[in-house]
């Protein structure tokens, strides 16, 4: 801690990257962020971290790393824990919470505060066929540009 104020933030969240910007997703156990993340190295992302990501501020921007004990290491259900390509230190551009309960128009764009800055945020099935194409759609048009 600095003061008052958090310098670092550990997440429940799983966390890949494209492009330099980091998408965290947030849900519950067993709501399948280590299975999007996997189809979104499908798509040409990279995972950053799966299940925990330490979330430290750099300047005005969180940046996200894994935590050493689980770094570029992935759970597959069914299939165990796999090692796998990562990248470290990458700036959280989007927030993705999974649920089953989502708004067919969203009233008005959501956020998520993290370490005192506002991450667009976005809620998603993860189950869903589109879920993927979802993420990497909001990215290009919510996600906060470095």
């Amino acid at each position: 801690m600095n003061g008052s104020r958090l310098s670092s933030e550990n997440l429940h969240a799983s966390t890949v990257s494209l492009d330099g910007r980091a998408v965290l997703i947030s849900g519950p156990s067993g709501s399948g962020k280590s299975d999007l993340a996997l189809r979104l190295l499908d798509r040409g992302f990279t995972l950053v971290s799966d299940d925990r990501t330490i979330v430290r501020k750099e300047g005005n921007k969180p940046i996200a790393s894994a935590p050493e004990t689980i770094k570029g290491k992935l759970e597959i259900r069914g299939i165990g824990i796999v090692e796998t390509e990562t990248v470290s230190d990458i700036p959280v551009a989007m927030v993705v919470e999974l649920t089953s309960d989502i708004q067919r128009l969203p009233d008005d764009a959501r956020e998520r505060l993290i370490l005192g800055t506002t991450i667009p945020l976005i809620t998603i099935d993860a189950m869903t066929a589109s879920a993927p194409s979802k993420v990497a759609m909001a990215l290009d048009r919510l996600g906060l540009k470095f």
